[in-house]
């Protein structure tokens, strides 16, 4: 694991601890047994010492001690440290679905927006269950919707990212039915710009290469089956170009994945969630990170849900988890270097990422037209 921190001050990671009754604390505590993690990042879980305390005798390889605080400025470094949103004894129903598990999820997660600037740099989302958690004060889908509400309304981006690829959704968590009607040529217009700014700025890719997916089976094949390339994505990708976008498409999303040429591009934009996430997941489960870009903060979250089927049975993999938590420090990192670029643009490099200018050459309707 190479130290991608060294020389620069360690950002403070918050936590929250989602589901307790999920595999989240199995997989922080799992990370955090790799003494590595401390010297990129000082971890603060919002959540229950004594959760992790019931957890930690579930993982026989877990060796270490917490560190119990009551504010993210008491942090200290080389320790999980933790603060306990909740005091008294939580009864543990390791898979199943209930309510305070649901209202401990949504008090650590508004405990660690709160103190999102004012102790800690960056916010790490363990898995929460969608339903348990609905209350007066959580009307959200999820994750994304609610930060949205937050730090910037109609700005957020749902991308999930890897090692192979970034994968963004132009629609996150509606019904299927309301996908194409939710599509506009405005609305791609704003994800493409906002995807190329965070490919950009968070991830450090100059002049970015978006493919961008068909709504319909093999992209309408010319209006044959179905109007909306024709009529909204194509004429959103013209005016994307003429603003400077590069992106490309559309494309047939079955097609584009199962052929590899994913891997020319940077960035590829899918109209509707399971379109976008069933092939990343399939592809980069394993090393799978959800970035919520467009926010002023920086967010992250492992790609899986609360695993119920497995907690406190130590089969939980922590390799999203922690590709998580290096995922926000290393954005944070970039924001940082970026506003220091802006600010001295005679440091900006003019470095391309290595590949050739054009793309003309790559003809959507013609290399990935597959046949059912």
């Amino acid at each position: 694991m190479e130290n991608i921190n060294k020389g620069i001050k360690k950002v403070k990671v918050g936590i929250s601890h989602g589901d307790f009754n999920g595999i989240g604390y199995e997989v922080v505590l799992k990370t955090f047994q790799d003494a590595r993690m401390f010297d990129f990042c000082t971890p603060i879980l919002y959540g229950s010492s004594k959760l992790a305390s019931f957890y930690k005798k579930t993982i026989p390889e877990i060796n270490y001690n917490f560190n119990t605080i009551r504010s993210a400025n008491q942090a200290i470094d080389n320790r999980l440290n933790i603060i306990n949103i909740y005091h008294e004894e939580a009864k543990v129903d390791m898979g199943e679905s209930t309510k305070l598990a649901g209202e401990l999820s949504f008090e650590a997660l508004e405990a660690v927006t709160q103190d999102l600037g004012h102790g800690i740099d960056v916010m790490v989302t363990a898995p929460i269950n969608k339903d348990n958690i609905q209350s007066e004060d959580f009307q959200f889908p999820g994750h994304t919707e609610y930060l949205a509400s937050k730090f910037g309304k109609n700005k957020e981006l749902m991308v999930l990212a890897s090692q192979s690829m970034r994968v963004a959704v132009a629609t996150g968590h509606i019904p299927l039915k309301d996908v194409p009607e939710a599509i506009t040529k405005e609305l791609l217009l704003d994800k493409l710009a906002t995807f190329e700014k965070s490919l950009n700025i968070d991830f450090g890719v100059r002049k970015a290469r978006i493919a961008v997916l068909g709504l319909n089976a093999h992209a309408g094949d010319n209006g044959l089956l179905g109007k909306e390339e024709q009529d909204i994505i194509i004429p959103a990708i013209e005016e994307a170009k003429e603003k400077g976008i590069l992106a490309f498409g559309p494309f047939p999303a079955d097609g584009f994945f199962g052929s590899n040429d994913f891997t020319k591009f940077d960035g590829i934009l899918a109209m509707y969630h399971d379109q976008g996430l069933i092939p990343f997941k399939a592809l980069s489960f394993e090393d799978g990170v959800n970035f919520t870009s467009g926010l002023s903060i920086v967010r992250t979250s492992p790609d899986h849900g609360t695993g119920y089927n497995i907690t406190g049975k130590n089969q939980a993999d922590p390799s999203s988890f922690r590709a998580s938590v290096l995922m926000a420090v290393d954005i944070f990192n970039k924001r940082n270097q970026w506003e220091e670029l802006s600010k001295n643009p005679l440091k900006f490099s003019k470095k391309d990422n290595g590949k050739d200018e054009s793309m003309d050459d790559v003809k959507p309707d013609e290399e990935y037209k597959t046949v059912d």
